[in-house]
This record gives structure tokens, sequence and C-alpha cells, in this order.
């Protein structure tokens, strides 16, 4: 029973699997082919490979047996289809061979009619292609006559009549023939034509500004020079070598060279005007040639942007410009050529260029020209050079202005160069003065001559009536040295002057210009000299009274230079107005004078400690001398011939001469004394001290200075008197009685100091001086003495 159940299953499952491969089979034939690929994937992926394949051969028997069935079915028919074909081939070819012998017989009947009928349409075609051919040429001969006389005048270089003839063909001939081919070449032709007479052109152009660019400098030469002519200038001024340049290619349109007719003739340069000597037709053309082509704003364009090229060119200065004149005039006369070019083709050029571009222009120019002659003066030390150069720049503001430049800035710049002018000058007379200075022998002059006397005085108007009066010799107070400054200051003023000269300059500017540079030379340059020259070391004092002396009269002679100042500039003069005509030289000589009192007064110390120096006390001396010292008698000697020369000076700073040197010849003995150097001393020694003080009190005495009140010289020695006095009489007793009280007879005299000297003497009277029983009671008195002096001492202090 479960073997027949196991039977039924396997049954079951192989029907199973037919019906599948029955379905896969079916699905192949179907008319859906896009399931083939599902199919042949279902077959592979399953197990009924072998029984797909089985059935698949099966089923290509059935196939091949139903196609046999078929072909026998039909195989009589088509056997019949050949039978009728081939009976058609033979009656087709009888068909043929009686088409081809009527076409022989046609071809041969209408043979003759051809032959005429070809002979017929040719000649209606030849006179049919004559007749086009002349309405063709009545068309056509215009159109290559025109372009033969275009080709003419391109090959003779007259572009501007060319053009005429391209414009005439381009729109009245060639429309005409417009259908034929050689009329469109030509068409395709007139830009190239166009743009070489625009290349020809530009050529000419730009040979006209080469040429332009070279002959500027002549050209603004020649128009200076008729400026100086115009305002009355020294014509040379303008005038320079010009260099020989090699001649430019002729002119494309007229075959003429551009150099002008003056530069074989330049001796009629002088009945020419700047605009003679250029011709400036290639300018006009060529504008005129680009308008007519559209392009006259390109023209425009181009001939300023080459123009504003030029310009920077001819701006730029030599770099030796400062050297020499030469320089100068080269550089403006480039300038002015250039601007009398662009005013001339500004009026004659039709708009080519306008007024506000060449504004610009001018404003750039006069910016740089202003820049480049200020940095190059800058470097000129030359008076001379700077004077033609201030002429120079005056002449070519001139010229510039009668073409309608505005020519401030260069105004402005020549009271630039005025000023660097006045530093030149005053570097110049910091040398002259320096000379003055160094050639003098600083000693009062003296003549000998009416005519020496009045040499001096034509020079330096100084007069005084006990000088007039007195016989000669006749010796001034003052060295040659002022009346040589004075001069040179007057020289000076008129060489500020000369510059100022046509610089349009008032009365009163002129006149103010003058003065501050006066001032400046007064208080700058001649007052630094002399500060120099009183602070040169190793001056003698003798000669700086003398400085001093003459400062006194150059001080004076301040209102002479203000005189001749107003006299200069032809102002009026007025006391009552400040600062009219006034110069600043009393100040400037009161302060030098200032100075040079403090150096008389040091140089005077730095003399009398020459000779302090020489003092050689023996302080341990025994007996004094009974006579002053020596150094002293020279000393006192110097004091008396050095006073003689304050003569001249005011009494004030002789006063003050005096009295500082009788208070530092006080002071250096008081210092002696004083001395740490000094360890001990005898009574003889101050002894003759005292001598010496003496002496001294009787040259002050003397008054070797007048205007002291009496005893004011003695003052200076009252200190060292008393003290000399108390311990020569050693009247200690009224030393300590009166101390302290205004009316001690010893007021001056410092304990300290006191202290001092009492120390020195306890020390040398232990080397013996004196005898046993003197020394006994003189220790005991020094000892007193000194005790009584520690004790105000210390009630100072307390006090």
């Amino acid at each position: 029973m479960m073997s027949s159940q196991g039977g039924a299953a396997a049954s079951s499952s192989s029907q199973g699997e037919d019906h599948t491969v029955t379905h896969l089979l079916n699905e192949l034939e179907g008319p859906d082919t896009s399931r083939v690929a599902l199919v042949i994937r279902t077959i592979y992926d399953g197990d009924e490979h072998g029984k797909f394949m089985e059935r698949l051969d099966a089923r290509i028997r059935n196939h091949d047996r139903d196609i046999e069935r078929m072909c026998n079915h039909h195989y009589q028919g088509f056997i019949d289809s050949i039978r009728e074909l081939l009976q058609v081939r033979s009656q087709a070819h009888k068909l043929k061979t009686e088409v081809v012998r009527i076409d022989e017989e046609a071809q041969e009947s209408a043979k003759h009619l051809l032959m005429k009928s070809e002979e017929l349409i040719k000649t209606r075609k030849v006179q049919s292609n004559i007749c086009a051919a002349i309405d063709a040429l009545t068309l056509c001969l215009p159109v290559l006559t025109t372009y033969s006389k275009l080709q003419k005048q391109m090959q003779e270089k007259r572009y501007y009549p060319a053009l005429k003839t391209l414009e005439q063909l381009e729109h009245t001939y060639l429309p005409r023939v417009a259908s034929y081919r050689f009329a469109q070449q030509m068409r395709d032709n007139i830009p190239r034509v166009r743009e070489d007479i625009k290349q020809a052109s530009m050529s000419d152009i730009k040979d006209f500004l080469e040429t332009i660019r070279r002959v500027s400098a002549r050209i603004g030469q020649v128009a200076m020079k008729h400026a100086a002519l115009q305002y009355n200038m020294d014509p040379k001024l303008a005038m320079t070598r010009m260099k020989k340049h090699a001649p430019m290619p002729p002119n494309p349109f007229t075959g003429e060279t551009y150099e002008a007719q003056s530069e074989a003739q330049s001796d009629e340069e002088e009945d020419l005007c700047a605009q003679d000597l250029i011709n400036f037709a290639p300018v006009y053309r060529c504008l005129h040639i680009y308008t007519v082509l559209g392009a006259r704003e390109q023209f425009e364009t181009y001939y300023r942007q080459q123009r504003r090229e030029q310009a920077r060119l001819a701006l730029q200065p030599p770099t030796n410009m400062h050297e020499n004149l030469e320089g100068y005039r080269q550089y403006l006369h480039g300038v002015v050529g250039f601007f009398v070019i662009e005013d001339h083709v500004l009026n004659t050029g039709n708009g080519l260029v306008n007024r506000p571009y060449l504004d610009e222009v001018w404003d750039m120019a006069s910016g740089k020209v202003v820049n480049n002659i200020r940095n190059h003066s800058s470097y000129c030390t030359d008076t001379h050079l700077m004077l033609s150069i201030k002429n120079l720049i005056m002449l070519f503001a001139h010229t510039l202005q009668n073409y309608g430049y505005a020519v401030n800035p260069l105004h402005e710049l020549l009271l630039e160069v005025k000023d660097h002018y006045n530093e030149v000058l005053m570097l110049k007379w910091v040398q002259v003065f320096r000379e003055i200075f160094d050639e003098d022998n600083y000693h009062p002059i003296q003549v000998d001559t009416p005519e020496e006397y009045n040499r001096i005085t034509e020079v330096f108007p100084y007069h005084d009536a006990s000088l007039e009066q007195a016989p000669f010799p006749k010796r001034f107070p003052f060295s040659l040295m002022v009346p040589k400054v004075y001069r040179q200051v007057k020289n000076y003023v008129a060489a500020c002057l000369e510059f100022s000269e046509d610089l349009n300059l008032s009365q009163t500017e002129k006149e103010d210009m003058v003065r501050k540079s006066t001032n400046l030379l007064l208080t700058r340059t001649l007052s630094g000299c002399l500060a120099t020259l009183i602070k040169r070391p190793g001056l003698p004092l003798l000669q700086l009274i003398q400085i001093t002396i003459n400062t006194l009269h150059l001080e004076h002679a301040n209102v002479l230079l203000e005189h001749y100042v107003a006299r200069l500039t032809g102002s009026i003069e007025d006391s009552s107005i400040p600062g009219i005509g006034r110069l600043q030289g009393k100040a400037m000589f009161k302060d030098i004078r200032g100075e040079a009192e403090e150096q008389i007064y040091t140089a005077l110390r730095l003399k009398l400690d020459e000779f302090l120096d020489l003092a050689s006390y023996d302080w341990m001396l025994a007996e004094p001398q009974g006579t002053s010292s020596s150094y002293v008698t020279d000393l006192i000697a110097f004091l008396s011939s050095t006073f003689c020369a304050f003569t001249n000076l005011p009494v004030r700073v002789a006063q003050t001469a005096c009295m500082s040197a009788c208070q530092h010849v006080a002071k250096s003995l008081m210092n002696m004394l004083l001395s740490e150097d000094v360890k001990q001393m005898s009574l003889a020694a101050l002894e003759q001290v005292n001598l010496d003080v003496i002496q001294c009190e009787q040259f002050a005495a003397t008054e070797p200075v007048e205007g002291f009140e009496e005893g004011a010289l003695l003052m200076c020695f009252s200190d060292l008197r008393q003290l000399l006095d108390l311990f020569m009489t050693e009247d200690w007793s009224t030393y300590f009685h009166d101390y302290g009280s205004e009316n001690a007879k010893y007021l001056r005299v410092n304990p300290h100091n006191a202290i001092i000297i009492v120390e020195k003497l306890r020390e040398g009277e232990k080397r013996g001086m004196f005898s046993i029983l003197k020394r006994s009671d003189k220790k005991k008195l020094l000892e007193t003495v000194l005790k009584q002096l520690k004790q105000l001492t210390q009630q100072q202090h307390s006090t």
C-alpha cells in the first residue's frame, strides 16, 4: 500500500514538471520577446534543463514536418510560374529589337533638322551675349576708369584726392555694377584702401611730430627773442647755439622737406615769426582726412596724447642744467617752442586742440618747470649766474604771457629764487666779512694826509669835531674793519636791490624785501662772523677792546644804513612810523658788544692769572724784601697800559673791567693766603704780602679809569687790608671787642679766615722763627687767639 502511494506521488510530480516545461516552451514561442530572458533564466535556475532540451528537440521535429508538408503542397504552382516567365523573355526580346529599329529610323529622319536648330540656337546666344556685353561695358567703363584714377592717385601719394575718388567710386559707380564679381572685389577692397590712406597720413603726422620736437627749441628761441625786443630786454639773453640735424624724408603729400627755409637762411630768422619756422599743412590735411573717414576723434586723441608725451620730454631738464646759463636757455626754449606751436594749432587747427586741453597741459607743465628750476637753481652758488637766471625766467614769463598763458607760478618762483639769491649773497658775504676780519690789524686808523682822511670819510661818513681840528697825523678811534664792513653792507643792499628790479614789486614791497634781507645779513651773517671772531681762541685782549670799539661805531652807522636803504628804494623816511626803513643792526651790535665785553672781562682775568701765577712767595720768609714783588709791579704796569686803551670804550665798560680786575687781584691774593697748599707761614711772609697789597691799593687810588666814586676801587682790597692789618698790629682785643658791631674796625675779617692764618702762623712758629722767650709768648698769644676765634665760629654756627 505504501508502494502504491509512492508511485502515485511520483506520477503526480512528473506531470507537474511536464506542465511546467510545456509552459516555458509556449512562453518562448509567444510574441512577447521581452520574456525570453526571464524564461531562460528560469530554465537554468530550475532542475528541468534536461526535460526542456528533450521537449525542445521534439518541438523542432514537429515544425520540420510541418514545413515539409507545406513545400510539397505548393511545388507544382512554382514550376508553372517559371515556365510562364521563360515565354515572356522571348517576347520581350522581340519587342526590344523592334524599338531599336524604329529609333534608328527616327534619328536618321530628324538629323538634318537638329543641325539647323543647333545653328540657330548658337546664333541667338551670340547675339544675346553681344548685347549683354555692350550693356555691361557701358556700366563698367566709368567704374574701371574711376578705379584706375584711384590707383594712379595712390601711386602718386595724393591721398586726399584719392579719398574723394574713393568716395565717388563707392557711392556712385559701384552700386550700378553691384551684380558683378569684380565690383564685389572692389567693394571688399575699399576698407583696405581707406586704411592705407589712414596709415599714410598717420606716417605723415608722425614725421611732423618728430620735426616739431626737433625744432621746438629754435621756435622758442625766436619767440623769446621777439619778446625780449618787445620788453626792452637784451635779445642776447635768448640766443643760444643750435645743433645741426640730419634732414627729414620728404613730405608724402607734397614731396617737400619739413625743414623750414630758415634752416639754410638763418640770417632771415629775425624777420620771421615763430610759426613761420615750420609747415603746419600736414596737420590740417591729416585732420581733414580723418574727419572724412569718420575718425576725427581718434586723430584728436592720438595727436593730444603724442603732444603730451612730447611735453613730458620737453619738461625733463638736462642733468647739468644748474652748471651754466646755457642749460637753462635750452630747457626754456624747448618749453616755449612747445606751447607756441600748440597756440598756433589752437588758433588754426579747427578744434584739434581746445583751450581747456591747453590749459591742462600748461598747468602740468608750469608746475614741473617751477619745480625743475627751483631744484636746479638751489645748487647755484654764483650770484651773477642767478641774476642771469632771473632775467631768463622773466623773459620766459613775458613770452608765454604774450600767448595767453597764466604765468603767476613763474612770478612766485622768482620770489623763491630771490630768497635763495639772498642766501647765496649771505654765504658770499660770510667770506667777505671773514677776509675783512683776518686782514685787519685791529689798530686805530692813522692818516697822515688830508687825502687819506677824505678816503676814509668818503667810505664811512664819520664826523668828529675834535678829530677834524686835530693836526696830522690823525687817528680814528676805529680800525679799518669799520669802513670795510660798512661798505660791504651797502654793496649787499645794492646787490639785493639788483635782483628785485623788474619784478613788478611795489615800492613798499621792495623796501620791505631789502630791509628784511639786510636785517638777515646783520643779525645772522655779520653777527655770526663777529661772534666767531670774538670767541677765537688766543685772541689778544687789545684786539678784543678794538673790536668792541668797532662795534660801537658800526652801531652808530646803523642810521646811515637806514638812510641808504631809503634812498635806494625811494621810500619816505619817517621816524614817526615804526618799522619803516628800520634796521636791526643797533640791537645786534649791542648784543655782540655785550659778548665782546664779557670776552674782555674773561681775557683780562686770564691775563691777570698769568701774572699771578708768577707769584712765588717764600711762606717761611725770615725778613720781608722791603719792596713789592716783581710780579705785582709787572701786573700793575700791564693794567695801566690796558686801561689806557679803554679810553675809546664806553665808561661803563672801562669801569666794569677795572673793578673786576681789582676784585680778581684781591680775591687771588686772599686765596693765596688761605690756600690749603700753604701749611705754615711766617709773619715776614705776611708783611711781604702786605707790601704787595699796598702797591695794588696805590694803583687803585690813582683811579686808572675815570668816573669812580672816591675809594670805590680801594673797597675791592678792604677784606684783605683789614685781615693783614689785624695780623700786623695784633690788635686782637679790638677785634674781639668790636666783633658783631656795624662800626667794628675789622668788620670784614671773617673768623674762619683768621683761624686758617693763625694755624699757619702757629705751624711756622714751631720752626723756630723767634727767640725762646718770644716764641713762648708768641705761642701763648696764638693759642689764646685761636681759642677765642673758634668760640666765635661756634657762636656763628649756633646762631
